[in-house]
């Protein structure tokens, strides 16, 4: 009896159900993923340099002194709540008649709070365009 040899297949990998589970893995890690909006007001912060930019008319000053305190244009307010401030800033918008750029005068012993309460009032009248004062030092001023 002559048994004839088996032939032997070549051992090939089928790469069909691997590309097939790496797609997949690829549309649920998409799909899962979230896309968190970092911030929503344009802040420009600026730079302290020797020349400072002069203040424009046009643009609206908040200040805080270090009591926490609000001043619109060098006028006090009468209480330190949110919404007395955003009266104030979208009555000064008004007599403005623009979308003013908002100038942030911070008193270095200011509550962060209330620096916050001032970008948040920007937010909601709409004003995006926030500067933060800065006041040169002397050490800084002197040429190198």
């Amino acid at each position: 009896m002559r048994i004839s040899p088996r032939r032997r297949e070549e051992a090939d990998i089928n790469l069909t159900p691997l590309i097939d589970v790496v797609f997949l893995l690829l549309i649920f890690f998409m799909v899962s993923t979230t896309f968190d909006r970092e911030s929503e007001l344009g802040i420009e912060l600026p730079e302290a340099s020797v020349t400072a930019e002069p203040t424009r008319k046009g643009t609206l000053e908040v200040s805080v002194d270090g009591k926490g305190n609000y001043y619109v244009d060098g006028r006090p307010l009468v209480n330190t709540q949110v919404g007395t401030l955003v009266q104030a800033m979208q009555q000064r918008v008004k007599e403005l008649g623009v979308n003013p750029p908002v100038v942030v005068n911070a008193d270095g012993n200011a509550p962060h709070q209330a620096v916050m309460a001032v970008m948040d009032a920007a937010q909601q009248i709409g004003l995006a365009r926030l500067r933060f004062a800065t006041r040169i030092t002397p050490a800084q001023s002197k040429p190198k």
